[in-house]
């Protein structure tokens, strides 16, 4: 929506770039997701049967634990949801790998003894490693997506409180910039640029 002085008065950067931070994870990380914001990925077929089973062979956890654990440690870009998490549960309950007791309203899962010696011979490979956690990305790419996020705060700034003429400036710098970072990869680029005037 338009504000008083002509500007932008809607989304901040971190809706509109997914760089806002999230749990101390930096600006790299999208709200409730993967880098640059998004829905969590889905972990291959398998993936959250593998969570529970590694999860469990670690110590006892109810189904809201594994769920946090297993986002924890994709670093967010991967969250099971309930309805895949509680059926896999039953299921491996089913098959005598896990079993479930009562606790303070809670029902906490642990390894059977059959469970542990499924987990020993068959060792599940860890569905998060799939995933890139911010956490381990080299400094340089932090700093790049950290300045990313200044620059988009800088953005709705000049939007919001901006002449037209300061917009269309920013707008043309803008795109010179985007062109400059493809020129980076490439001596010439023939990327298109849909706002040239």
């Amino acid at each position: 929506m338009r504000g008083r002085h002509g500007g932008w008065h809607g989304p901040g950067p971190e809706s509109l770039f997914g760089l806002g931070e999230r749990r101390g994870r930096g600006p790299w990380a999208g709200p409730g997701g993967p880098p640059f914001g998004g829905p969590p990925r889905k972990a291959r077929r398998g993936g959250v049967r593998a969570a529970i089973l590694l999860l469990l062979s670690e110590e006892p956890r109810n189904g809201y634990q594994i769920i946090q654990e297993a986002e924890e440690r994709s670093g967010g870009a991967w969250k099971p949801s309930p309805g895949a998490v509680y059926p896999a549960l039953q299921q491996l309950t089913d098959e005598g790998l896990i079993r479930g007791e009562e606790s303070e309203g809670r029902k906490t899962f642990t390894l059977t003894d059959e469970g542990r010696a499924h987990v020993e011979a068959n060792p599940p490979e860890a569905p998060w490693a799939e995933h890139a956690d911010p956490q381990e990305w080299p400094g340089d790419v932090k700093a790049v997506f950290k300045e990313a996020a200044q620059l988009g705060t800088a953005l709705i700034q000049v939007v919001q409180a901006g002449t037209p003429s300061q917009i269309t400036e920013a707008r043309k710098l803008i795109g010179d910039t985007r062109r400059r970072l493809y020129g980076i990869l490439a001596d010439e680029t023939d990327e298109p640029d849909e706002n040239e005037e």
